[in-house]
């Protein structure tokens, strides 16, 4: 088989298999060899499971073979993030304390993509313990952006975006706290959705702020995205956050024209101090929709002045909690930038986080009375371009500024209201690619992921990938 078979989607690939024109041992031992021989420049794997996930595929063969086929991704090898629990393998969470851990339990979302029939190949790596967005690993090594080996890919799923990017996973989960799935999609130039809270269980992710995380692909098209939260989302018990609501239709749901969308935009927190090239690519698409029949409709979201500090209070706030007793206990074994983060969330008071509350209140009703005239909101997904790995500041239009405050400033809000927000190429920004992000209402992905399509169907990328890949 060439390399070109893994440049092709997961869907794409799934129906290769299906209809027995590839076999999934055959694809299963092409991707393996790749990752393997990319690793060393990436490092997306923290782990492989090499033989196992050969004993996955051929047993993914045989049941096709038998006429039991369930579904796009069956035999359909792919990798995940290191904070979702395989069942008697380790999951380290990029972490030191938690280097040897193994879970009794599969998570959630890992039980369902056995029952899709996925091959798991390994485990990818993250910013230690979810809590960072430049992946530079004290313990495990810095992942590096398929698009330029000297950048940041993002975080904390960066494992997952450069895994998928350079084609060393056809399509990967990542979990989004502030933007974890959405920041290494767009740096990686994927497609990524953070799906409405409650919508996909969490049930064996481990936590990082459990009223805002979610769990959400990473995908080379928005048709896998839509697939890939066919087969991960739905109700289960044992996530007390999980919503028991009918799961839609989701590659159902993508087709038609932007004839007749509305599209809002909230120029006064989501366009400002934004890098100049990265607001031209977005506004350019966001035109082309329009000239395909779509009409914008300005709107405003005032609260939206206090979701830094809303989502740094709250975020901080349990994060320290969930991590108190190592804190106090093995304070050494933590990483330099996130023990000084939980240090810093111990500062909150409980006043702190209940005022932070009743502004999070306050801007899910902004929220919804903006979204209420239009069907979903657009915006940057990233104000900044990725950085070189290791640096702590971004340029803003020839300007330093922190990069991790401009790295989750438009991706935080969505957290907060816990609304369904998808990233999707915009473009590129010389050699890097650029995100365009879209917010729609709670529960309502069939709308993000077809609208996502219509952005798609443009070619914003024309043609390019990431040099570093098959």
């Amino acid at each position: 088989m060439s390399d070109e078979l893994l440049t092709k989607s997961a869907v794409e690939v799934g129906e290769l298999i299906r209809t027995r024109e590839i076999s999934p041992v055959d694809v299963t031992r092409q991707l393996l060899d790749h990752a393997h021989a990319l690793n060393g420049e990436v490092n997306a794997y923290v782990s492989f499971r090499d033989e196992q996930a050969l004993a996955d595929a051929e047993r993914a063969e045989k049941e096709i073979a038998a006429g039991d086929h369930r579904g796009p991704f069956h035999g359909v090898p792919m990798a995940l993030k290191d904070n979702l629990y395989v069942a008697g393998e380790t999951t380290t969470m990029a972490s030191k304390i938690h280097r040897d851990f193994v879970s009794a339990d599969d998570a959630t979302v890992v039980g369902r993509l056995r029952d899709a029939g996925i091959v798991l190949t390994g485990k990818l790596n993250m910013h230690e313990y979810a809590w960072g967005i430049d992946n530079n690993s004290p313990h495990f090594g810095a992942v590096h952006n398929p698009w330029d080996l000297d950048k940041v890919p993002g975080g904390s799923s960066g494992g997952s975006g450069a895994a998928v990017a350079a084609d060393m996973s056809f399509i990967s989960l990542g979990t989004d706290t502030a933007g974890s799935i959405r920041i290494p999609s767009s740096a990686c130039g994927l497609v990524g959705l953070k799906p409405t809270h409650g919508r996909v269980a969490k049930y064996g992710c481990y936590p990082l702020a459990w009223t805002l995380d979610h769990i959400g692909p990473m995908a080379k098209t928005v048709d896998d995205a839509a697939a890939m939260l066919q087969a991960i989302a739905g109700f289960d018990r044992r996530d007390p956050t999980s919503v028991d609501t009918p799961v839609g239709d989701y590659r159902g749901a993508l087709g038609g024209d932007p004839a007749g969308l509305v599209i809002g935009i909230e120029e006064d927190y989501f366009f400002a101090n934004v890098d100049a090239e990265v607001e031209r690519l977005v506004r350019a698409r966001i035109d082309d929709l329009v000239s395909r029949g779509a009409t914008v409709r300005k709107v405003s979201i005032p609260a939206l002045a206090y979701s830094e500090w809303t989502e740094l209070a709250t975020s901080l706030s349990e994060a320290s909690a969930i991590h108190h007793r190592d804190l106090q206990q093995r304070p050494e074994d933590f990483g330099e930038d996130i023990r000084f983060l939980f240090y810093l969330g111990e500062l909150f008071t409980s006043v702190d986080y209940l005022q932070a509350q009743q502004a999070r209140r306050q801007i899910k009703r902004d929220f919804a009375a903006a979204l209420a005239d239009v069907d979903v909101l657009i915006a940057p997904t990233l104000p900044v371009m990725a950085p070189d790995i290791g640096s702590a500041v971004a340029d803003l239009n020839g300007s330093p500024v922190d990069l991790v405050d401009n790295f989750i400033r438009f991706t935080g809000p969505s957290n907060l209201t816990g609304l369904p927000a998808m990233t999707v190429p915009a473009g590129c920004n010389g050699d890097l690619p650029v995100g365009l992000q879209i917010i729609g209402k709670a529960f309502d992905e069939e709308t993000v992921l077809r609208v996502g399509r219509y952005v798609e169907e443009s070619d914003p990328m024309e043609g390019r990938r990431a040099p570093t890949g098959a």
